[in-house]
């Protein structure tokens, strides 16, 4: 059993979990998650609730938003998740994911742990750009979306 604790960059908002290795640690390069990133891919852990606690004030925002405007591509959290992040840095350090209510998504940026576990399972790889690391050669599985499926456009 480890202790990792993942925080924004001012410190102020965080997230430890104790317990093994996550079950799931995955890349994403849904249009949701580079937006929440500013990058082209996200990596990402899902951390029971029960072997984390969280310190700290958070703002949230959910995906998709309020406005009812609905999302116009598929992503990751299509399903619906509420951002933590530091309201001081703005930092997103973890969310809440609709789809899978015993969990909490942490970024893995946030833990700055270069002994962290690698990704085991990579998604929306047709969303991401062409010029990136090419993460369709990593030996994980790869669940492709071409973003027709639940309502959105085409990547």
């Amino acid at each position: 059993m480890a202790t990792r604790k993942a925080s924004c960059n001012c410190g102020k908002l965080s997230v430890t979990y104790e317990g093994p290795d996550p079950e799931r640690i995955s890349v994403c390069q849904c249009y949701e998650c580079q937006r929440r990133t500013g990058s082209v891919l996200s990596v990402q852990a899902r951390l029971p609730k029960e072997q984390v606690t969280i310190e700290g004030e958070s703002t949230t925002w959910t995906f998709p938003s309020d406005s009812g405007k609905p999302a116009e591509f598929r992503s990751c959290d299509s399903g619906g998740a509420t951002y933590h992040f530091c309201p001081d840095c703005g930092s997103t350090v973890y969310w809440d994911i609709s789809a899978a209510p015993d969990v909490l998504g942490v970024a893995v940026g946030a833990f700055t742990d270069p002994a962290f576990p690698p990704p085991m399972i990579s998604g929306f790889e047709a969303y991401g750009a062409k010029w990136a690391m090419n993460v369709s050669d990593l030996p994980m599985p790869h669940h492709d979306y071409d973003g027709t499926s639940h309502g959105g456009q085409r990547a």
